[in-house]
């Protein structure tokens, strides 16, 4: 570990440069939450699905909405409008009757950070974007985006090639349950592979619109396209825990956004060389996966570890510690992990 004093300079001030602009941003995974993994910090649990109550939540700062308010479905309708030949209007009822399908799927904050929570799998349920619009009778010639109104004043898009992709729902069960109102109760969008600032939520009014719309984070100068980028993280052990024994296992998820997961890589001498891991069949491909590492350490001491992935489509994970505005975060996450004995 001859170079550990150097490596644990540099990765302060990379870590503190990012974290500086991460309070600025005001999201997800801000100042507090970073500062903390510089620092001891317990092993996270890792389960396949997140429960509802533990399910990240974050919603937009100008918001006029209060969503400790019931949204009163007998009084709630989705209207679809713009570019069609058949508004349509529907009720609770009217959405519950209509064919509608399960998936599973991970939501990710745009402003997460290499490390951070602010993402979560789900099993939802709802229905077919893609039915809803043919049945509007949808003007594929004139119709560039779908733009997507919440009871919160909150709007964002999708291109019309995007929102006619089967995978894409408007979802109105989570996990089993009811949607919660925190997570957008009665209705939200779920475009697998995006960021949470396109899955807009309690949404009241879908629009087929003739133009590029620009949404309410992109009139702020943030992405338009919204697309995740492969995130690794390692859940545990926690950074700076005390290791003893002569074998220890590291487990952690990997996330690639549209694409999924087809190897993940674990590195034990900050970043010179890397093994990899076993990884746990996901039940989804639009899900993150689970990865597992058995390492027998040779000697006591403190070790720089990082985790990286790599997409179906083999592209790596981006290694350059990036802030998330405008496109979303990159960098390896990276613990120290504490041998006392073997």
């Amino acid at each position: 570990m001859e170079n550990w004093l150097s490596l644990k300079r540099r990765n302060l001030l990379k870590l503190t440069g990012i974290a500086a602009v991460a309070g600025l941003t005001g999201g997800c995974d801000a100042v507090g939450s970073l500062f903390g993994r510089m620092f001891a910090m317990p092993p996270r649990e890792t389960n396949y699905f997140t429960e509802n109550k533990k399910f990240y939540v974050v919603n937009y700062s100008d918001s006029p909405f209060n969503v400790s308010r019931e949204l009163r479905q007998d009084e709630w309708r989705l209207s679809v409008k713009g570019e069609v030949k058949k508004p349509l209007s529907l009720g609770w009822r009217e959405l519950l009757n209509r064919n509608n399908f399960e998936q599973i799927s991970t939501l990710m904050c745009i402003d997460t950070l290499p490390g951070g929570d602010s993402l979560g799998n789900a099993r939802w349920r709802g229905i077919s974007l893609k039915k809803l619009l043919q049945e509007a009778e949808i003007d594929e010639e004139t119709t560039r985006d779908i733009v997507f109104r919440g009871a919160d004043a909150y709007d964002d898009s999708i291109p019309l090639t995007r929102a006619m992709q089967d995978d894409v729902m408007l979802a109105f069960l989570m996990n089993g349950e009811k949607l919660p109102k925190e997570h957008g109760f009665p209705l939200r969008l779920l475009v697998p592979g995006l960021y949470g600032i396109k899955n807009v939520k309690w949404i009241v009014e879908i629009e087929a619109y003739a133009g590029d719309y620009r949404g309410y984070w992109q009139r702020k100068g943030w992405t338009d396209d919204a697309t995740i980028k492969t995130f690794s993280r390692i859940d545990s052990p926690g950074h700076y825990q005390t290791l003893r024994g002569p074998e220890q296992r590291f487990r952690g998820i990997a996330f690639g956004g549209p694409h999924s997961i087809s190897r993940v890589e674990i590195s034990l001498d900050a970043t010179r060389t890397w093994d990899s891991c076993e990884i746990e069949t996901p039940m989804s491909p639009y899900s993150w996966v689970i990865w597992n590492y058995t390492w027998r350490p040779s000697k006591r001491g403190k070790y720089q570890v990082a985790v990286r992935a790599i997409d179906s489509k083999g592209q790596p994970q981006i290694a350059e510690l990036i802030r998330p505005q405008p496109a979303g975060s990159s960098g390896l996450h990276t613990i120290v992990a504490d041998v006392e004995s073997l």
